[in-house]
């Protein structure tokens, strides 16, 4: 084990591992945390593929680990799964922990270019360039074996960093996401502080847009949302990006679960379905 990684919890789970890290970023230029599900066939000593979780608004590396039951599935599927903070903390800029919704736990995926945060919030690098080096260096994975996908703010993280890297993924789900944040009042919010007024450049950080210009591998995209949900119409507005799918002939299973809500008890019904959809693809890649 490199000393890139400083262990922090490790916890036996369904036969494999669920443990947590620390090291210093150059990204975010502070201490992040992220956690690892290592499966029983990694522990093994085979190399296995790597599925990223990015995770929603307040949340940390400890939500999604707690509250989706996903470790079943990953055992079972033979996947390590990474799941990284939602933002830098602790760096006591002005405002960073005033609101729930910006700053700490509201990193929003991007790379910021205002002078506030431009140091420090550029969780976009972090997640598709740092992370997946130290995984690389510190864990068993299959070198460019990898798939991501993400709840809510981690929804649209997801999909904005699969489509702005062509080939990168494998495959890309999602739970809830912010899919057009350009329109809505969390993106407005996040986009105006991170990246400035300018709004078309916003929609460099909105997959409503950027599936609108996408030209790569196929994506095997999947769209989970709950009917029931409060934030459905007027923060996430999925049927805006499921059009531009349709209109950019870009493939998207979009699927409307009848009563669900935007919680975790949500992600963790369908949890499974996911983590056996990037199993598929992932290894078929490798076959």
């Amino acid at each position: 084990m490199s000393t890139i990684v400083s262990l922090v919890s490790s916890s036996k789970c369904f036969g494999g591992k669920q443990e947590v890290y620390s090291h210093e970023s150059e990204e975010v230029k502070c201490k992040m945390t992220f956690s690892v599900y290592i499966p029983p066939k990694a522990l093994d000593g085979q190399k296995v593929p790597v599925l990223y979780w990015l995770s929603g608004l307040t949340c940390t590396e400890q939500n999604f680990i707690i509250k989706s039951g996903f470790q079943r599935y990953a055992a079972e599927e033979g996947l390590i799964v990474v799941g990284p903070d939602t933002s830098p903390r602790g760096l006591n800029i002005d405002g960073e922990d005033t609101d729930y919704d910006l700053g700490t736990g509201a990193g929003f995926y991007v790379d910021a270019t205002q002078d506030k945060w431009k140091t420090n919030y550029r969780m976009f690098s972090y997640v598709t360039k740092e992370l997946p080096k130290v995984i690389e260096a510190n864990f068993p994975i299959i070198t460019g074996c990898q798939s991501i996908f993400g709840h809510s703010m981690g929804g649209h993280g997801a999909l904005i960093c699969a489509l702005k890297n062509p080939g990168l993924y494998k495959s890309v789900t999602s739970f809830s996401p912010i899919a057009n944040p350009v329109k809505g009042k969390w993106g407005q919010k996040n986009l105006s502080a991170y990246l400035g007024s300018d709004q078309t450049y916003w929609q460099q950080w909105d997959a409503t847009y950027l599936v609108q210009k996408y030209n790569g591998p196929p994506l095997h995209l999947i769209i989970d949302q709950g009917s029931a949900d409060p934030y459905l119409h007027e923060e996430l507005m999925v049927k805006n990006f499921e059009d531009a799918c349709v209109s950019a002939k870009v493939p998207v299973k979009y699927q409307l679960r009848d009563g669900y809500d935007h919680s975790f008890f949500f992600v963790a019904t369908f949890i499974g379905e996911h983590i056996k959809h990037h199993s598929t693809i992932l290894y078929q890649s490798i076959a």
